[in-house]
């Protein structure tokens, strides 16, 4: 039985558009939740040396501060977390620091203290925006040299769709925006282009096969053929991130569920974006001419 994906074009173009809409509009009133690699600010990993001293203990004698404080409860470690203001100093995050010590005293051992001062935090943001445009053009460059025609234009609007809603999911979603998140995004990025290169390269094999075949009905077949090797390669990555997500403690919690994100949201703009919208390009006669 084959699937006739070219029939749900309009709608995916509709759901498309909501979606990079919805993106943008949260992106523009509520932007992202900048970790403190990016906002500046104090990270200090502690263990409670007296089981008598809870998180609810810790979080009152801290209270003046506004830390966020969460515990791993598999490996017993409390993370502390103070953001600062742009104007804050160094001097001003040492003196907090010192002052943290003080409140807690032996009650907790320190594992790690991380300070990143707002400048720092800056210059983060704009080198991660950067790598992730400079990958991005990187990959635009390849799939235009690769393919030209309809097919580079279809990637590219797939692409650029792919761009927009992973930075919107960190937005609506709330998850902490930090380097991992531009790791996440870049492999998103990396692993939809690979997608789309691989129902490419079959549409492109059986143009040359089938050449009375309506376009629609030949992309169906294209994506039916590829469907067993989309599947398993799908399940074994997000099995993967499923066991990061379940068992590998909250710090890689955020990590795992963007990036299972990421793997569902690069299939989806493959089948029904940059396949659907060759049907709008005349790919017969382009591959002829390569």
């Amino acid at each position: 039985m084959q699937l006739k994906f070219m029939k749900y074009r309009k709608l995916s173009y509709a759901i498309l558009v909501g979606l990079m809409t919805l993106s943008i509009l949260s992106l523009v009133f509520r932007g992202l939740n900048y970790g403190i690699d990016f906002s500046g600010g104090i990270s200090m990993e502690v263990k409670s040396t007296n089981p008598e001293y809870t998180i609810d203990r810790m979080r009152s004698d801290l209270a003046e501060l506004s830390p966020e404080l969460q515990e791993f409860q598999d490996t017993g470690t409390i993370l502390i977390r103070i953001g600062m203001t742009k104007d804050s100093t160094e001097e001003k995050q040492n003196l907090i620091v010192s002052e943290i010590k003080t409140v807690l005293g032996d009650h907790v051992t320190y594992e790690q203290v991380q300070i990143v001062g707002p400048k720092i935090g800056g210059e983060l943001i704009r080198g991660g925006i950067l790598a992730v445009l400079f990958a991005f053009i990187l990959m635009a460059v390849y799939i235009w040299i690769r393919y030209r025609g309809g097919y580079a234009v279809s990637s590219l609007i797939s692409l650029v769709s792919d761009f927009v809603i992973m930075f919107g999911f960190f937005s609506l979603v709330g998850l902490e925006f930090n380097q991992t998140s531009i790791a996440v995004i870049l492999m998103g990025l990396g692993y939809s282009t690979n997608d789309k290169v691989v129902n490419f390269d079959r549409i492109e094999e059986n143009v040359k096969k089938y050449h009375k075949m309506p376009t629609a009905n030949l992309i169906d077949l294209s994506i039916n053929e590829m469907m067993r090797r989309t599947i398993i390669t799908n399940m074994t990555t997000m099995l993967c991130m499923l066991g990061l997500y379940l068992f590998a403690g909250s710090v890689l919690r955020d990590f795992s569920l963007a990036m299972m994100f990421a793997i569902i949201l690069g299939t989806l703009t493959s089948i029904f974006v940059s396949n659907s919208l060759l049907l709008n390009f005349n790919i017969r006669g382009e591959n002829s001419k390569q």
